[in-house]
C-alpha cells in the first residue's frame, strides 16, 4: 500500500499522461534550480484543471529555514490564491513528501499527490510514519489523498 499504478477510476485519469510528464518536467526544472543554489534537488507544483496554481523549489539551505521544503513552499504560495481548503487540487513533486510536508498536505486537504522518487527515511508514504496514508488523524483533516508514484 502507499502507491500504485493509476486506473480509470482514479482522479489521475482526469490528467492526461502527456500533461503529467510535462508537469513533472516542470518539477524537475525547479529541482535543478534548487540544487544550483545549494539546496536539495526537489521541485513541486500544485495544479487543478490543467492550471498551475503554485510552483516552488526546495529552499531550506538558501533561506536558512528547514521548513522551506518545495512542497510547503508551493502550499504557501497556493494558499494566498486558493485559501486553506485545497480539496480537488493535485500536488506533484520530484520526491515523496516528508512527514512535515505530509502533515501540511493533509491539513490543506490536497486530494492527490503525485511523486517520482521514494524517500525511505522520514517519507510520509514509505517510512514508518505514514502521515499521508493513515486514517488515525484529527477529525478536521481530510481523508488520505490519492497517492501516485510515477515510474517513468
Amino acid at each position: 500500500m502507499g502507491f500504485y499504478e493509476p486506473n480509470d477510476s482514479s482522479n489521475f485519469s482526469i490528467i492526461k499522461m502527456k500533461d503529467v510528464q510535462k508537469y513533472m518536467e516542470i518539477c524537475e526544472s525547479l529541482a535543478k534550480k534548487a540544487a544550483s543554489k545549494g539546496n536539495s534537488p526537489v521541485g513541486s507544483i500544485i495544479i487543478k484543471g490543467g492550471q498551475i496554481f503554485a510552483e516552488a523549489e526546495e529552499a531550506g539551505q538558501s533561506k536558512q529555514d528547514i521548513t522551506c521544503h518545495a512542497e510547503i513552499e508551493a502550499l504557501r504560495t497556493a494558499r494566498k490564491k486558493i485559501g486553506k481548503d485545497m480539496s480537488g487540487y493535485t500536488l506533484m513533486s520530484t520526491h515523496e513528501p516528508c512527514v512535515m510536508c505530509g502533515y501540511a498536505i493533509r491539513f490543506h486537504k490536497i486530494s492527490t499527490v503525485i511523486y517520482k522518487k521514494s524517500v525511505s527515511h522520514f517519507g510520509s508514504i514509505n517510512s514508518e510514519m505514514k502521515v499521508l496514508l493513515t486514517n488515525n488523524v484529527s477529525e478536521h483533516w481530510s481523508k488520505p489523498p490519492e497517492i501516485i508514484r510515477l515510474k517513468f
